[in-house]
């Protein structure tokens, strides 16, 4: 486990190329997948956030390295309680940055608002998804705030089906081989801020990368599954930047934390897995 405490900042990444978006779920629906009506919202805020406050049908857009030259692809998770999420703040722009190192990267638009289950079936399938697209490569997931939650639940119960096969995708796993989690929330459920109870840590739980800063109120989230992980001495960097508070993504702009994590980040995937 790793502490770490600095300040410099990151340069400017490259834009890539335009996007390709796909439903996730076939017309022909398990019985346990419930998608309901409507179209999808979203709007702008004036902090220059875009969330979608309605996603009734789940989506995967591929966002493709032009040099994809490495052997790991991951899929991004957004934020936002559960209730919206920030698609450009901790999705697309996350996605471009992967990209300028050289990773293909997918933004998953999980079902919003208020479904949790619902948005773990949409991450175990896009994780089964994105591993038939990319066969021998490793397959890793990341989020932000509840979008880091559904990533270590999507990480530490990929062996509990979710939901009944649909077809030729589904025989894939949705264990992720490894996990990247920026200022994770709703993780230390447990007694004494210890890790909530239903993620089920263990040890062929994956890797994972956990950055936050000291002034989060989440915070206690990132201490509780590093200490998990450890425990069951599963790979865990932790880092723990003095100040930032949350929701920054990399947007430095908004706190200088959103500088430093990408720089550990690309390092940790380059150099442990």
């Amino acid at each position: 486990m790793k502490f770490f405490f600095s300040s410099f900042v990151l340069g400017v990444f490259a834009v890539c190329c335009r996007a390709q978006v796909v439903n996730l779920w076939p017309e022909r629906l398990p019985a346990d997948v419930c998608l309901k009506s409507g179209n999808t919202v979203q709007d702008v805020g004036r902090d220059k956030i875009t969330r979608i406050r309605q996603m009734p049908v789940p989506t995967l857009e591929t966002w493709k390295a032009k040099k994809d030259r490495k052997d790991k692809v991951l899929i991004v998770c957004p934020g936002g309680g559960y209730s919206v999420m920030a698609v450009d703040l901790e999705g697309t722009e996350i996605a471009q940055w992967l990209n300028s190192l050289g990773y293909t990267a997918y933004v998953l638009r999980y079902r919003v608002p208020n479904d949790r289950e619902g948005a773990l079936q949409d991450a175990q399938r896009a994780i089964r998804m994105v591993r038939a697209q990319n066969p021998g490569k490793k397959v890793g997931i990341m989020g932000f705030s509840a979008g880091a939650d559904l990533s270590c639940r999507a990480a530490t119960t990929w062996n509990e089906n979710t939901y009944s096969p649909v077809d030729e995708t589904d025989s894939q796993s949705a264990k992720p081989d490894f996990v990247g989690l920026i200022y994770p929330a709703y993780l230390d459920g447990g007694a004494g801020h210890s890790v909530t109870p239903s993620l089920n840590v263990n040890e062929s739980t994956p890797p994972m990368f956990v950055f936050q800063t000291a002034d989060d109120g989440y915070g206690y989230s990132s201490l509780a599954i590093a200490a998990a992980l450890k425990n069951h001495k599963v790979p865990v960097e932790l880092h723990v930047y003095p100040r930032g508070g949350h929701g920054y993504g990399l947007r430095a702009k908004r706190a200088e934390a959103a500088a430093i994590w990408p720089v550990l980040m690309e390092k940790w995937m380059k150099n442990h897995l």
